[in-house]
Order: C-alpha cells, then sequence, then structure tokens
C-alpha cells in the first residue's frame, strides 16, 4: 500500500514537471512566433521604404492621377452605357488659310535685319539668249542670331560753372554744376545695369558669384566675385531693403496670405557651426489678389517666434503646410494642405506591389483626395461666395467621408498607410477650415511654387557666406519672384529700379512697386 501511494506521488511529481517542460516549450513557441511575425512586418516596412525611395528617384514626380479617372469615384464610368449607338459622323470638308507657323509667332516681337542677296548686274543676262533677267519671285530664310552681351565703360563728365565778372569783383563766386544721376553705389564702378545683371545671373538663372567672375575673365573684364558680392549687399542695403518694406506692409493689407520655410547653410552665423541649419521663410499672396508679392525672410532657426514677428498685428487666413509651428500663431486661422495629406496615399501607394495596391485601403484615401481636387477644378472660375455655396453641398461631405473612413483604418503605425492615417487624424481640423471661406485655396502649392526658385538656386550656390549676404539674398529674392508674378522681366524692372530709386526726390516707393504704372513698358514680359 505503503508503495502504491510513493509510486503515485513519483508519477504526480513526473506530470508536473512535464507540464513545466510543455508550458515552457508553448511560451518559447509564442515568443518565436512574435518574434517571426515582428521580422515579418519589419521586413514589410524595409521593402516600403525601398519601393517608394526607389520611386523618388527614378519614377514620375507628379502626384496627379492620370486623366481624370477616380476609381470608385468616376461618375463617367457608373453612368457609361456601353450598349448606346455611336452618334452619325458628317464628315466636312473646306478649305482654310494656313496658320502661321510657331517660329514666325516666337520670333515676331524681335527686329529684323534684311540681308538682299543679289546677282551681279553684269550677271543678270540670260545664258541661252543674253536678255536682261528680271526678278520672278524671292525666296526668304529666317534665322535667329545671337548677340553675346556687351560690356563698355560709360564715362560721366560734369560741367562746372563759374561766373568770370565775380571771380574779379566779388569774395565769393557762384559755382552751379550741371545735373547728373545719381550712382547706384557712390565711389563705385558699378551702374545699375551691371548691378541687375549680376543678380539677375544669380537669383534668376542660378549662376554662382564664382562662374560669373569666369565668364568676366573670358572678356576680359576684372571683376572678382567679392567686388560683386559687396556690390548686390550695398545696392539691397540702400534701395532695395526699403522697397521690401514697403511690400511686405502691402501684404499684410491681404486676409489670406500663404507661408513655407526651406533650409539653407550660412557659414559665418556667429556662434553657430558652418553646418548648422538656418531658414529662408516665404510669405506670399493668395489667388484672390490683384497684386500679387512674394516675400523671403532669413532666419537662424525654424522657431514659431519668427512668423509671429512677420506676421505681427495680421488678422486671417494662412495656408500652411503640417508644421505646427503655424498653429499657435495669435488671431491666425491656419489652413492646412490638401495635397501634403494627398502625397501621403500616394507614398503609400509607391511603396506597394501592383498587387498590393489594386483595391488597397491607399488607393481608397488617394481617390477621396482625387475627388475633392477634381470639383475644385470646377469651382476655380466661381466667385468665392459662390465657391463658398458649392464646396459645403459637394466637396465637404467628401472630406467628412473621408475622415470618418481614415478614423476606422487600422494600419500599422510605422507603416506608409499608418503615416498616412496619423497624418489625416493630426491634421483633421486645419485641412477642414479650408470651408471656412470661399477664398481660401485646396492646397499651398502657391507658396511652395514661389519657393523652388530659391531651393533651385540653392543646388548651385550650395551656400550664403554671412548672415548679412543671407539677408540681401532674401530681399533680392523677394524683388524678382514679386515682379515676375507682375508679368515683369527681373533684369529690366532691378535696372529700372537702380536708375531712378537713387534720383528720386520725394522719397515715396508707391511708383517703383511691379504694378505702378510708373514702371515703363520694356519692364513687361510679352507673355
Amino acid at each position: 500500500m505503503e508503495n502504491d501511494v510513493v509510486k503515485s506521488e513519483n508519477l504526480q511529481e513526473e506530470v508536473n514537471l512535464l507540464r513545466e517542460k510543455l508550458s515552457d516549450l508553448a511560451t518559447r513557441l509564442t515568443s518565436k512566433e512574435d518574434k517571426i511575425s515582428e521580422l515579418e512586418l519589419l521586413i514589410k516596412w524595409y521593402k516600403e521604404k525601398l519601393r517608394l525611395d526607389a520611386h523618388k528617384k527614378y519614377g514620375a514626380s507628379s502626384e496627379q492621377s492620370q486623366g481624370e479617372q477616380l476609381g470608385f469615384f468616376d461618375e463617367a464610368e457608373i453612368t457609361a452605357d456601353r450598349k448606346a449607338s455611336e452618334p452619325d459622323i458628317e464628315q466636312i470638308t473646306y478649305n482654310r488659310k494656313k496658320r502661321v507657323g510657331k517660329r514666325e509667332e516666337d520670333f515676331s516681337s524681335l527686329p529684323v535685319e534684311t540681308v538682299t542677296h543679289e546677282l551681279l548686274e553684269a550677271q543678270q543676262t540670260c545664258a541661252e539668249c543674253g536678255e536682261q533677267l528680271h526678278v520672278m519671285g524671292k525666296e526668304i530664310r529666317k534665322e535667329l542670331v545671337i548677340i553675346p552681351a556687351q560690356v563698355k565703360v560709360k564715362e560721366h563728365i560734369r560741367h562746372v560753372y563759374s561766373c568770370r565778372n565775380c571771380e574779379k569783383t566779388r569774395e565769393s563766386v557762384p559755382v552751379i554744376k550741371a545735373p547728373m544721376p545719381e550712382p547706384v553705389i557712390k565711389g563705385s564702378a558699378a551702374s545699375p545695369s551691371a548691378v541687375a545683371h549680376i543678380m539677375a545671373q544669380k537669383y534668376v538663372t542660378y549662376i554662382p558669384l564664382y562662374r560669373q567672375e569666369q565668364e568676366f575673365n573670358r572678356q576680359g573684364i576684372n571683376i572678382s566675385r567679392q567686388t560683386m558680392a559687396n556690390w548686390m549687399v550695398k545696392a539691397t542695403t540702400d534701395w532695395l531693403e526699403p522697397l521690401y518694406e514697403r511690400l511686405r506692409k502691402e501684404l499684410l493689407t491681404n486676409y489670406v496670405l500663404h507661408a513655407d520655410e526651406t533650409t539653407v547653410q550660412v557659414l559665418h552665423e556667429p556662434g553657430r557651426k558652418a553646418v548648422s541649419k538656418s531658414y529662408m521663410w516665404l510669405y506670399r499672396t493668395s489667388g484672390d489678389t490683384a497684386k500679387p508679392i512674394v516675400l523671403y525672410d532669413y532666419q537662424q532657426t525654424r522657431s514659431s517666434s519668427h512668423p509671429k514677428r512677420f506676421l505681427s498685428e495680421w488678422k486671417g487666413y494662412l495656408h500652411t503646410d503640417g508644421y505646427s509651428g503655424y498653429h499657435s500663431l495669435p488671431e491666425i486661422t491656419p489652413v492646412g494642405c490638401w495635397a501634403h495629406m494627398r502625397r501621403k496615399f500616394d507614398e503609400a501607394i509607391s511603396g506597394m506591389t501592383p498587387q498590393e495596391c489594386e483595391k488597397s485601403a491607399a488607393q481608397t484615401g488617394l481617390e477621396y483626395c482625387n475627388r475633392l481636387f477634381t470639383q475644385e477644378k470646377v469651382f476655380e472660375k466661381l466667385s468665392a461666395e459662390e465657391r463658398f455655396k458649392q464646396r459645403k453641398e459637394q466637396s465637404q461631405p467628401v472630406a467628412e467621408a473621408f475622415f470618418a473612413w481614415v478614423r476606422g483604418l487600422n494600419a500599422l503605425p510605422k507603416s506608409l498607410l499608418g503615416k498616412a492615417v496619423h497624418y489625416a487624424c493630426e491634421q483633421q481640423k486645419y485641412l477642414m477650415n479650408v470651408y471656412l471661406d470661399g477664398r481660401l485655396e485646396l492646397s499651398n502649392n502657391r507658396a511652395e511654387r514661389s519657393i523652388k526658385p530659391f531651393v533651385m538656386g540653392r543646388k548651385n550656390w550650395l551656400f550664403c557666406n554671412t548672415p548679412k549676404g543671407a539677408r540681401a539674398s532674401s530681399v533680392i529674392y523677394s524683388v524678382i519672384e514679386t515682379a515676375k508674378e507682375n508679368g515683369l522681366k527681373p533684369f529690366e524692372y532691378l535696372k529700372f529700379l537702380f536708375e531712378t530709386i537713387p534720383n528720386s526726390t520725394t522719397g515715396e516707393l508707391d511708383s517703383f512697386l511691379p504694378w505702378s504704372s510708373s514702371v515703363p513698358a520694356e519692364c513687361k514680359s510679352l507673355r
């Protein structure tokens, strides 16, 4: 009996030990399965990122859908009747005057130099009968002639007059000087056209000063890049900065603005390393104004204190991207950018295979955004009041349905789709602000297009040397981009400013603004 009890106890111990081993084995298997699942998700994330990077490097940069196809939102596909017969086609034949070629249209504004090619008088006899030849027709060939930039020295000689009689009879002799225009930079050889040319070369065609220096040297002219930099900074400080401040004052009279920012490297900032990131902020008018203005503002940081200072005492709607620094500005209503929202879903699609993309949540999100932009094209030509009404009736319900749908998604936080979902939930309040006023726009693309010239230039000249140079660059870019927005040619407009502002006696700057009637016709673009 006693042996049976001992055996039973030993058997129970073995069972318990076996259970412990099985439990430990199950725990290990669960842990391995979890680890495998985690690794599978990590591999999927890396694949998404590799596909997205490849798309950014080699794929098309446009985020717009091809044509007007919008998946399940495509009303044309829904209402199409494939059984309907094609309409009868009536064939019409007629003659019409040959359209003037594109070359003639492109060259129509250029001066024409005519070169006539004729036979010598002795050659104007018929080789067969010896009679006099006559002109039976003409052949005309047009060619474009390029005259490289010409550089010359303009010497100003001012005559000084005095009275000989007073020289003999009086102690004081009146001296009268002939009038002469003031220079753009006193004590310098810089002319208005030279400074305007250097600025336009660097900030319009993105040619750095060292390349301009080389080009001048090839023409036998010794102008160092340091001299050119000094000319630009001095001319900007004296004449363009007051105009910039006048433009800023005019900018803040608008109730709807756009803002954006990008990085810039400034080598010699006090107390900062040369590799430190500084920022070029951009503020511009919206599409509801007849006086477009684009202003850049150089600052060392991305702090929200900079737009707060620049927009001090201003109230209105500010189009921005998702940067939170704009969201705390007092008396300002941030308006989010649906183009950024669409971009998130577009990136999620770029990280998928074609099989994964079909009927995916990323594709559905993109189609929601595309439908909003398609509707917006219809609203473009409407007045602000009518646009506000149509958006309330047609566009806002789509946006509300989008956010209701997106909040029901269960996406992995670190995946590209998860990032799109997070962005949508975080930015919903600001994205929906577009429906508060008919003057607002669905995206902040207007600001992105305006900051692009600076980004393109930065690829060539890479950095600014000093804060003073960065400040001058921001002012020059502002004047040039505002001129372009108003249909002016940058070089001609800058030349006009440097010729006239130094010789202005009133100090009034309104007559020099890009939309002023005082701006000469040669400054205005033909297109």
